[in-house]
């Protein structure tokens, strides 16, 4: 099975890190965006599987695209990937809609785990 995921972040760097950590599972097909309103755009012009988002980015910010994914009623994953460890941050983007979090950095080993949480089929 492949996936299909958006990774929304404003840091190329952290964009192409992620992309490589999904390669080796499900065979993911990974699109990129460098900011907030491409991310949206790109989002309402495909089905995705999953969504990894950056809290801060120009453009909408992270938060806003969960609100507008999720008032979309779309139940996609969304794992929000942030340098904010904050307790009431992580609180905030779970009570927005975010399925789970992720705080930068972090090995390539936690975001297979919290995958396998959504997509526990695969490897």
């Amino acid at each position: 099975m492949s996936l299909k995921v958006l990774v929304a972040d404003d840091d190329c760097l952290m964009r192409t890190f992620v992309s490589v950590s999904l390669a080796g599972f499900a065979d993911a097909e990974v699109t990129e965006a460098a900011d907030g309103d491409e991310a949206l755009a790109l989002f309402e012009q495909d089905d995705f599987d999953l969504v990894l988002l950056d809290w801060d980015m120009p453009g909408k910010n992270g938060l806003e695209i969960i609100k507008a994914i999720r008032g979309r009623g779309c139940r996609v994953p969304v794992i929000m990937v942030t340098a904010h460890a904050e307790r009431e941050q992580v609180v905030t983007a779970l009570q927005s809609g975010a399925s789970d979090y992720l705080i930068k950095p972090f090995r390539s080993e936690a975001l297979r785990e919290k995958l396998k949480k959504f997509f526990p089929q695969e490897r």
